[in-house]
């Protein structure tokens, strides 16, 4: 699988969609710290909203086949510059997170995840799993297995 970072302010929803990827019960967990798993780095939100912090993300995406630039669907702005996804030689992907809001506008938040020059954007809801198998999907190499691709056991 191809090794996922994900960026976004605080409280955007990476470290539910961490859990989400990774077939986790959802429990609320503060990010202190960049977290490193098999396919999914888990940044904290203050790297993006912080100047200095954000140097960090530009290393730490080396680390990574694709960069995750999230954005709840419930923001009243984003924090990305304008055509921002040429500055790494990534694949570069949108992933608007709590579409399931009732203040959600998910159409404002590709439009603005657009902007930045991301050409392919994920729509999640991540308590309810929708969106997460795409995600899992695009992230897939030749011979992997899906979770769900594995015979079940009867009991």
């Amino acid at each position: 699988m191809k090794r996922l970072i994900l960026m976004g302010r605080s409280e955007a929803g990476k470290t539910t969609l961490t859990q989400a990827l990774k077939g986790e019960t959802i429990t609320y967990k503060k990010t202190q710290y960049v977290n490193y798993f098999d396919v999914i780095i888990d940044t904290p939100g203050e790297y993006a909203q912080t100047a200095k912090l954000g140097r960090a993300l530009a290393l730490y995406s080396y680390e990574a086949d694709v960069v995750g630039l999230l954005l709840a669907a419930n923001e009243p702005y984003s924090l990305y510059p304008p055509n921002i996804t040429c500055m790494v030689n990534r694949d570069v992907v949108g992933i608007v997170t709590k579409i399931d809001r009732e203040d959600a506008n998910p159409a404002q938040a590709e439009r603005w995840l657009r902007l930045t020059g991301c050409k392919k954007i994920f729509f999640v809801n991540s308590t309810a799993n929708e969106g997460v198998a795409e995600i899992l999907e695009y992230l897939r190499e030749p011979g992997d297995v899906m979770p769900w691709e594995l015979p079940r056991e009867i009991s």
